[in-house]
């Protein structure tokens, strides 16, 4: 599995226990695994080694240092402007759905091929079924509606061979459906994944942008690129993140017995009644709001099943390996 840092006094509690992204980037060493890291690499004004975070090309780089230093992965690339994810909030998200899995397995998180996971807009990056395989050598399929996000998640895995035959990406062809054409008959899956979209409109996505360049202390430019980037279906739909997701929790209804765990990241904390009534319609048996927290920071992850208590045990009996 991935290798782990030496815990230091700077580490980041607030972080899964098991992430392993809790201590201070440790640039020696990452610039090692990946030199072209270095350029970024300089002294802020508290005076430790870091890099403008500003600036997506240094984030870029430091994601791939990332990457291979922790996860193996000699290979990583993304098309300009596509969504650069922070790496640490992406393993939460993967160690948080681990221990959801484990509740109906005897506490014990699962780990192996016979957990499969389906990524809902897996983006350019691939980044959540690289951690999620890396971590606890799950399978993964990453669906996404992007043509050109699609074809870089998959060059990602064909320049991996440690990924190839663990992570399958598959194109959505309508943007009216979410599952359906991605969930084949009879296949099943132990959770799914999803980032939604979270703005409700392109102006409200370049507002967003507005607003996060100035906090960074960068002026409005006409380009409006940002650090972690983002297209337009990684940054908005139609009414937002709270009628994506409410439209996976109707759609989830006709695929209830082939998942066990269907699962969201929520940003808005204004969007949980929305969901929470959607998922009451959808008459779920059981909801579960898990929080995380990277620095200052709450996020959260709405999860959702059709299965009873017992209908989740034998499930696990049946599909999950220890």
């Amino acid at each position: 599995m991935a290798q782990k840092s030496k815990k230091t006094h700077t580490e980041k509690t607030n972080l899964h226990v098991r992430n392993l992204h809790r201590d201070r980037y440790d640039f020696k060493r990452l610039i090692q695994d990946t030199p072209e890291l270095a350029k970024f690499v300089s002294i802020n004004p508290y005076g430790d080694e870091s890099v403008d975070f500003s600036n997506p090309d240094a984030v870029k780089s430091l994601n791939k240092a990332l990457l291979k230093h922790f996860y193996g992965i000699s290979y990583w690339d993304i098309p300009e402007n596509y969504l650069c994810p922070p790496i640490p909030g992406r393993a939460d998200y993967i160690h948080y759905v681990a221990d959801l899995l484990g509740l109906s397995n005897q506490g014990k998180f699962p780990v192996g091929k016979a957990i499969r996971v389906l990524d809902i807009g897996t983006g350019a990056n691939c980044v959540y079924p690289i951690i999620g395989h890396r971590e606890y050598g799950w399978r993964f399929v990453g669906s996404d509606i992007d043509a050109l996000a699609y074809h870089s998640a998959s060059r990602i895995i064909e320049n991996n061979p440690s990924l190839e035959g663990a992570i399958e990406c598959r194109l959505q062809t309508s943007s009216q459906h979410i599952f359906k054409g991605i969930i084949k008959p009879g296949e099943f899956f132990d959770a799914t994944l999803c980032n939604p979209p979270f703005h409700a409109s392109l102006a409200e996505a370049q507002a967003g942008t507005a607003r996060k360049l100035t906090n960074l202390g960068l002026k409005k430019t006409g380009k409006q690129t940002l650090n972690f980037g983002g297209q337009n279906a990684e940054l908005w739909c139609p009414g937002g993140e709270e009628a994506f997701v409410k439209k996976m929790i109707s759609e989830s209804v006709e695929f209830k017995e082939q998942c066990l765990w269907f699962t969201s990241l929520i940003s808005k904390k204004t969007t949980l009644s929305g969901v929470y009534a959607a998922l009451k319609t959808a008459k779920v048996f059981e909801v579960k709001t898990i929080e995380m927290a990277q620095g200052q920071k709450v996020s959260r992850f709405v999860a959702w099943t059709f299965f009873d208590k017992n209908q989740q045990t034998e499930w696990s009996k049946k599909r999950l390996s220890v």
